[in-house]
C-alpha cells in the first residue's frame, strides 16, 4: 500500500458519503446539515446530519480521516504487536433512526486503517459491514437485507458471507443481556487477506450495496400507521442500541479514545430513549414476537 492507495480510498469514502445522502432523498424531504470539522491532533472530516426530519428522527453519515502518533487500545486489542504505532484511519459510518417504529434502524460503516509500529513495520487493514435493527420485525425485510449483503460478498468467494454473517451475529450481541441487538447483517475487521486491491474492492462492494439493502425496506414500511404503544416500545428498544454503542462498539471506543470529535461520534445515538426495570413484553403480542422470532440468530436465507 502506498499514498496513491490511500488517496483512492479517500476518494471512494467521500464519494460514498455523497451517494448515500443523495439516495436518501427518496425518503427524506429535508436536507442534511453539513458540518466540516478539523481535529487538532491531525485530520478531520465531514459530518452530514439531520434531526426532526419527515422520515428520520435522527440520521447521520460521517466521513472522517484522522491520524495520530499512537493507536488507542480499542484498535490494538486484536493486534497487540501494534501497541504504540502511529496510525492513519479513514472511512464512512452512518446510523439512521427513523421516526416510524415499523421502519428499522440501520447502521453501516466501511473503513481503512494504516499503521506503523515503533520498529518501522507497516500494516494496513479494512473493516466494515452493516446491520439492521427492527422494532417490529418482518421476515421479508430480514431476508432482503441479508440477501443484499450476500450479493455484495459472493463475487469475492462463497465463504465470505457465512463468515461475515456469523461475525456480525457474534459482534452485535449484548452480552450482559444475552440478546442480539437486531437481525444482524455482515461484519468484518482486520481484513487484508485478499491483498490491497481486492480487499479494497470487497469493502467498496459492501459500501455500495447499502442503499439497495435498506431503501426498499424503508419504502415498504414508512407509511405504516402507528400509535403511542408502538412509539413507547420503540423508545424502550432504542435503549439496547445505546447500551451496545457505549459498552461494546469498537468504532465508538476508537473515536473517543483517539480524541475524535465527540458530536460526530455520538451522532449514532437515538434522540429519544426509555429504560424500565425488568420489563418484559406480554406473551403473544407483536412486541414479544421480536424476541421470539427475530432476535435469536438464524439463517434468514435458508
Amino acid at each position: 500500500m502506498n499514498r496513491d492507495d490511500l488517496l483512492k480510498a479517500k476518494q471512494f469514502f467521500t464519494g460514498l458519503q455523497t451517494q448515500i445522502i443523495d439516495g436518501m432523498a427518496a425518503l427524506e424531504e429535508q436536507p442534511f446539515h453539513t458540518d466540516q470539522w478539523d481535529r487538532p491532533e491531525g485530520g478531520g472530516g465531514k459530518t452530514r446530519v439531520l434531526e426532526n426530519g419527515s422520515f428520520l428522527e435522527r440520521g447521520g453519515v460521517n466521513f472522517s480521516h484522522v491520524m495520530g502518533n499512537k493507536l488507542p487500545g480499542s484498535a490494538t486489542a486484536s493486534r497487540p504487536e501494534m501497541a504504540g504505532a502511529s496510525f492513519e484511519a479513514m472511512g464512512v459510518s452512518l446510523v439512521f433512526h427513523p421516526r416510524n417504529p415499523y421502519v428499522p434502524t440501520v447502521h453501516m460503516n466501511v473503513r481503512l486503517f494504516a499503521a506503523t509500529n515503533p520498529a518501522g513495520e507497516s500494516i494496513w487493514w479494512f473493516g466494515g459491514g452493516m446491520d439492521l435493527t427492527p422494532y417490529y420485525g418482518f421476515e421479508e425485510d430480514a431476508r432482503h437485507f441479508h440477501q443484499s449483503c450476500k450479493d455484495a460478498l459472493d463475487p469475492f468467494g462463497a465463504d465470505y458471507h457465512p463468515r461475515f454473517k456469523k461475525w456480525c451475529d457474534e459482534y452485535f450481541f449484548l452480552k450482559h443481556r444475552q440478546e442480539a441487538r437486531g437481525v444482524g447483517g455482515v461484519f468484518f475487521d482486520d481484513f487484508s487477506e485478499l491483498g490491497f486491491d481486492n480487499s479494497f474492492a470487497l469493502t467498496q462492494s459492501v459500501g455500495n450495496s447499502f442503499l439497495n439493502a435498506y431503501l426498499p425496506i424503508a419504502q415498504r414500511r414508512k407509511d405504516t400507521p402507528y400509535g403511542e404503544r408502538e412509539r413507547d416500545f420503540h423508545a424502550y428498544r432504542r435503549g439496547r442500541y445505546v447500551e451496545f454503542n457505549l459498552v461494546f462498539d469498537r468504532g465508538t471506543l476508537f473515536g473517543l479514545q483517539s480524541g475524535g470529535r465527540t458530536e460526530s461520534i455520538l451522532m449514532s445515538m437515538p434522540p429519544e430513549v426509555k429504560w424500565r426495570y425488568d420489563w418484559k413484553p406480554e406473551a403473544g403480542t407483536p412486541e414479544a414476537k421480536l424476541y421470539t422470532d427475530f432476535l435469536p440468530h438464524k439463517d434468514w436465507l435458508a
